[in-house]
């Protein structure tokens, strides 16, 4: 591979390389020192094909939820079952991967441009913008820069768009869905809330049993299913439909209301 060998959005493979491995070095002790990281799923990564993947998961924190992911697909591809012991797999990391994140997050500091080279498609929210809603159109160029990163790999997204629980997902997702036919994989994260800060950078409390739940690839009709359709099937793959509500642990429910009252508090 050349070292000046580039992505198709222009990111230099060999430089990318080096920023997962030191995420990774400085980040492992957060998922298997700090607190335990319970995994489940590494067959199913190990099927997959080596592009055109989709990966919708649930969102709790700004950046540890996609570096625990970066983790563990990782592990598996390097034969780890369901756990990330060995930090070796890091060294030849897979760099076709990628995830989906807010354009303005990503440009707000030196960390989080970082963090956008080493794999985010940065788009512009249509629903939020510097804390405020707003109502903008759908840009056409961050639907194209998804589907190349489709064609080129496995893309992470989280289609609520926001770190609180049970808010709609939004339907761009399952537009993506329907026009690039990628293999959707369900992912479900939980004990990241706790764990740190709405960051995801700082550790908030230690001791914390973290999981991350990769699921079957979801069965879609790209053709006949509607777009609704394909949003309540992703609500349900990944607990987020309201229903959920109904079942969800008391413990649980006192931590978003904590963390609730912090937010305001620092606002």
């Amino acid at each position: 591979m050349s070292i000046f060998k580039e992505n198709p959005f222009g990111h230099i493979l060999f430089l990318k390389k080096w920023l997962i491995r030191i995420l990774g070095i400085v980040s492992h002790q957060r998922y298997k020192g700090f607190n335990k990281l319970e995994v489940e799923g590494s067959e199913i990564i190990r099927s997959l094909p080596d592009a055109n993947v989709l990966f919708v998961s649930n969102h709790q924190t700004y950046f540890a939820d996609v570096v625990a992911m970066f983790h563990v697909f990782n592990a598996s591809l390097k034969g780890r079952d369901d756990n990330i012991k060995n930090i070796g797999y890091i060294w030849y990391p897979k760099l076709n991967m990628y995830y989906v994140a807010a354009a303005e997050t990503m440009k707000k500091s030196l960390m989080t441009k970082i963090f956008a080279y080493a794999g985010s498609v940065s788009i512009q929210r249509t629903w939020r913008s510097e804390g405020k809603d707003v109502n903008r159109q759908v840009k056409f160029s961050d639907i194209s820069n998804i589907g190349t990163a489709l064609n080129d790999g496995w893309v992470i997204t989280f289609p609520q768009g926001t770190t609180t629980p049970w808010k709609p997902l939004r339907k761009g997702t399952a537009h993506i869905i329907k026009k690039y036919k990628p293999i959707v994989v369900p992912v479900v994260i939980d004990g990241f809330r706790r764990s740190f800060d709405k960051k995801g950078l700082r550790i908030k409390k230690k001791g914390i049993l973290q999981s991350l739940v990769v699921k079957e690839p979801l069965e879609i009709d790209y053709e006949n299913e509607s777009m609704d359709a394909i949003i309540e099937k992703l609500e349900f793959a990944i607990e987020q439909h309201p229903s959920f509500l109904k079942v969800i642990s008391k413990k649980d429910l006192l931590a978003y209301e904590e963390e609730n009252k912090l937010r305001k508090w620092s606002t």
